[in-house]
């Protein structure tokens, strides 16, 4: 079963890049654009990590991750945030487990995103 990302960035470009670099690398990926999709997207769709930007039109990416690590059915599910406009102190109050600086390439994001994900257990034949 593949990992599932869930991706929350109110910047259309961004979002179709990483989930389509994301899909490629074999996770399946819901992307969303509003943060008050976030709580019902983390029910619906069970991620295994979450991608969230910082700057958002309708809210702050700290305060966000903040709210899901107090929430105790989703502060096991770890957080990367990625924005280029944020003062890497506040990062640490958002107990998030990864920060990427915006603009950023693939490689560093696919090794963020592996860094936290549990390997897959192969199966014994």
């Amino acid at each position: 079963m593949n990992k599932r990302i869930l991706i929350l960035d109110d910047n259309r470009a961004i979002l179709d890049v990483v989930t389509e670099a994301l899909v490629y690398e074999q996770f399946d990926v819901l992307d969303i654009s509003l943060a008050g999709q976030l709580f019902q997207a983390i029910e619906d769709f069970l991620p295994d990590l979450i991608l969230l930007d910082y700057r958002l039109a309708d809210a702050n990416g700290v305060d966000l991750c903040s709210r899901l690590k107090a929430t105790p059915q989703y502060r096991h599910i770890p957080v990367i945030i990625f924005s280029a406009y944020v003062d890497p102190g506040e990062i640490l109050l958002a107990e998030c487990e990864g920060y990427l600086y915006k603009p950023f390439d693939l490689a560093a994001l696919f090794s963020a995103v592996r860094n936290l994900l549990p390997a897959e257990k192969e199966l014994a034949p």
